[in-house]
C-alpha cells in the first residue's frame, strides 16, 4: 500500500501504483498518473475516449473490459492501443482509469459470511499460494477466504460471487477435513447441507471435485 499526489491531493494505490479505491478517482488522478505511465504530452482525445469506456464499463459491471472489448468499442488496432499506452493495456489505459486487474465485486461485499476478516483485501491480492499443474492447491493449510473468492472468479462459479449456500458447502468441507483429514464425499456433502445434486451442479458447474473441492482448498489423493 501507499499513496500517490498530485497537487494538493493524495490518492491510495497498491504495491503497484493502481488506485485502491475507485470511488477516488478523478481526472485530476488521471492526468497526474500519465507521465507515470509513458506518456509525456499530456491526455489527448484518443487516450480520453478509452479511458472513460474502462471506467464507464467498470461502473456498470465491476470489472474492467478486456482489450478486445476496447479496441471493438473504440475502434482502435491494437498498434494504436501502443502507440497510446506504451506501458500497456493494464498497466496504462486501465491503471489511468482507476481499475486494477481485481473485479469490484471481488471486495469487501465478497467477504465470506459468518467468517472474520483475517486478511486486508487489497494485502490479500499479493498473496502467493502453491498450486499443482491442474490448479489446486497443494497444502490445504494454505488455504484462506481469499483463496476460495479468487477461484470462484476464475472459474466462473455463479458469476464470480460466491453465495451464502457455497459458503456453507466450503465450510462444512473444510470442517470435515480438519476433523477426519479426509475429504468427505459428495454423497455426504449434499446428504449433511440438504441439497440434492441438481442444485449442487447449479452451485458448482465444474463438478464436486474440480468444482466445490477446488475452491475449498482441498483434492483427493
Amino acid at each position: 500500500m501507499g499513496t500517490f499526489s498530485c497537487g494538493d491531493k493524495t490518492y491510495e494505490v497498491d504495491s503497484m501504483g493502481f488506485l485502491v479505491d475507485f470511488d477516488q478517482w478523478d481526472k485530476d488522478f488521471a492526468e497526474g498518473m500519465a507521465p507515470q505511465v509513458g506518456i509525456t504530452g499530456g491526455l489527448t482525445k484518443e487516450h480520453w475516449d478509452i479511458i472513460n469506456f474502462i471506467g464507464d464499463t467498470f461502473k456498470g459491471t465491476g470489472r474492467h473490459p478486456l482489450v478486445y472489448e476496447t479496441c471493438r468499442m473504440t475502434r482502435l488496432r491494437l498498434s494504436d492501443l501502443r502507440r497510446l499506452f506504451p506501458t500497456g493495456y493494464l498497466r496504462g489505459a486501465c491503471k489511468l482509469a482507476g481499475v486494477g486487474s481485481i473485479p469490484r465485486h471481488l471486495g469487501v461485499e465478497q467477504h465470506p459470511i459468518g467468517m472474520p476478516e483475517t486478511i486486508p483485501f487489497m494485502q490479500a491480492y499479493d498473496k502467493v499460494y502453491r498450486v499443482d499443474v491442474r490448479g489446486f492447491l497443494m497444502d490445504p493449510e494454505e488455504w484462506d477466504e481469499y483463496f476460495a473468492i479468487y477461484k470462484a472468479y476464475d472459474m466462473k462459479v455463479h458469476g464470480g460471487k460466491l453465495s451464502e449456500k457455497h459458503w456453507q458447502i466450503i465450510k462444512y468441507l473444510r470442517d470435515a477435513y480438519a476433523k477426519t483429514k479426509k475429504v468427505p464425499t459428495v454423497y455426504e456433502t449434499c446428504e449433511v447441507n440438504n441439497i440434492d445434486l441438481e442444485e449442487f451442479e447449479k452451485l458448482f458447474p465444474d463438478g464436486y471435485h474440480r468444482g466445490a473441492l477446488k475452491i475449498a482448498g482441498l483434492r483427493l489423493r
